[in-house]
Formats: structure tokens, sequence, C-alpha cells
């Protein structure tokens, strides 16, 4: 059932050509919230924030891997563009120069329906004049999509979330969010109590998730890149090419993966004081720069 449902979504996902010249940043698990308590992104927002003016001054293409907004704790999506209106008004910028990708998670399964995404997503309201202004004309979300590099079929990169073939994050998906929504919210807002659906804090499901996506990648002979978990990972030279970005609710600094110069690395990005007592945003390489040719070798060994 899992293997039909991967390939039918290979079959029909977007391919875009990438290159040496090509500069791509990829988050996930954003989960922006209501800015409350249970909001476990607002304390990551300036540093997401401030990382993403940079991108988008470098001319990044961004390419978000699901669960971008948290809709299975919060029902009401205008709360959450409203508290990150900074956040939308760059994706816009991104947009309009056609370097904006838009992937759906479980989190936020609820842009799947596209007529959602045109109501919901493409508009706010202008602070100054209380005017509706639209926003990302014409986005369009998508589960998954492919990288292909120097136009070469043998080495692609398939980006989807990750929760797929997982009980309550996709098959039952309705019952996880509302197991979230009513019982967990709740607790999580007034007690701190994390939400038991999430991979991020469960090893076993975490390690199962790993397989199960391995297995993909070394089937279809393309590498994976997947989020969802929370766990960042980047293959060793020879290992099976499978990479997870991490997440943006790590609790001092956010990471995700770049492509750039024909080179893939794992990066982390947070605030860190510095002796004159000031904080500074900094990057860090946290593993690569892996040449994107060399990730494919492990496919001519094996």
């Amino acid at each position: 059932m899992f293997k039909q449902k991967i390939r039918r979504l290979i079959c029909k996902s977007e391919v875009i050509d990438i290159d040496n010249s090509s500069k791509i940043i990829i988050f996930s698990d954003i989960h922006r919230g209501h800015g409350d308590r249970s909001d476990d992104f607002f304390h990551n927002q300036d540093t997401y924030i401030n990382a993403m003016k940079q991108y988008n001054k470098e001319k990044f293409t961004y390419i978000e891997l699901g669960d971008g907004d948290e809709l299975w704790e919060n029902a009401n999506f205008w709360i959450i563009k409203e508290r990150y209106r900074t956040i939308f008004e760059l994706f816009d910028h991104f947009h309009k120069d056609g370097r904006f990708h838009f992937i759906w998670g479980n989190h936020n399964r609820r842009w799947k329906n596209q007529k959602r995404v045109e109501k919901e997503l493409t508009s706010i309201i202008d602070e100054k004049t209380g005017n509706e202004v639209k926003i990302l004309k014409g986005i369009r979300s998508k589960e998954t999509m492919i990288l292909r590099f120097n136009s070469d079929d043998s080495k692609k990169l398939l980006l989807i979330h990750g929760h797929q073939g997982e009980i309550l994050n996709d098959s039952l998906w309705w019952f996880g969010r509302f197991f979230v929504r009513i019982f967990w919210g709740f607790s999580q807002l007034w007690f701190g109590i994390a939400d038991p659906t999430s991979p991020a804090k469960n090893y076993k499901i975490r390690r199962k998730i790993d397989k199960r996506f391995m297995k993909v990648a070394n089937d279809n002979k393309m590498a994976v890149v997947i989020g969802h978990t929370h766990f960042p990972i980047f293959p060793d030279p020879g290992e099976v090419p499978y990479f997870n970005d991490g997440s943006c609710v790590h609790p001092r600094c956010i990471t995700g993966l770049e492509i750039i110069e024909g080179k893939i690395s794992l990066i982390k990005w947070s605030y860190d004081q510095k002796d004159e007592g000031y904080l500074s945003l900094n990057k860090k390489v946290l593993a690569g720069p892996e040449k994107i040719d060399n990730i494919f070798d492990f496919f001519k060994q094996n």
C-alpha cells in the first residue's frame, strides 16, 4: 500500500531542474501557531525571519517541506496569518520572483485542498489602511516534488514531508487532528505536555520512519529528503542518500538543508551571545557540504 502510494506520488511529482548555479534553502516543521504558550515556533520566530530575509537578499529559492502552519492545534488560520504577517509577506517576495515552493504535511494537510489555499492563503489585511491585500497569487500546494540535478534522470532528489504511511498522521489523520486539537492542545497550553502523535520525541517511531524512507530511496534509486521527525539527518559518504532537514522548533535554533554551487549541506541558524554582551545571528554548517554528484555513488556500488 505504502509502496504503491509513493510510486504514484513520484510519477505525478513536479520535476524542477537545478544545477551548479542554483541556490536553495529547505526548511520544514515550522509549526506557526497563535503565538500563545502552545506555539512551539514562537521562541524561534526572530531567528527564522532574519535567516529568511538573508536568503531572500541572496536570491535563494525557498522550499517549505511541510508542517509550516500548525493547523491541528489551531483551527483558525487567520490568527496565524496575522501573528506571523512578516513571514507571509516574505513568502510573497520569494513567490513573485518564482523562488517559492510549498509542500504540505500532516499538520497543514488543509492545504491539500487547492480551493482552500486560494481562499485562505492569498490575502492579508494591510495594517495602515485596513484593506485586503493580495499575496501569493497563483500559489499551488504540493505533496511532493523532485529536484533533478543537471537534467540527469539518474540524479533526482525526492522531497516529501515524511508522514506518509503512518496510521494517525496519514490514513487516520482526521482522528489524529481531533485528538491533538481537543485534548493535547489544551494539555500543552496549560501543562506543557507534548503531542504524543509526534515522532519527534519517540525514537522507535522515528527509526521506523527513517527505515521506511531509506527503502524508498533504495528502491527508486533517488535521494530522499524529508522532515516530520524534527531530527536532522545527513548521510556519510557511501550511505544511502537519505536526508532530514530537522525543524524550526528546536529549543535554541532552526535547522535546514542548503543547496548551493552543486553541493548540499545541513545548516543551523541561532542567536549567540558575543563577549561584548550582544546577540548575533550566526549560521553554522553541521554536515557537508557534499557534492550532489557524489551522493548518488551509493547506487553505483549497491
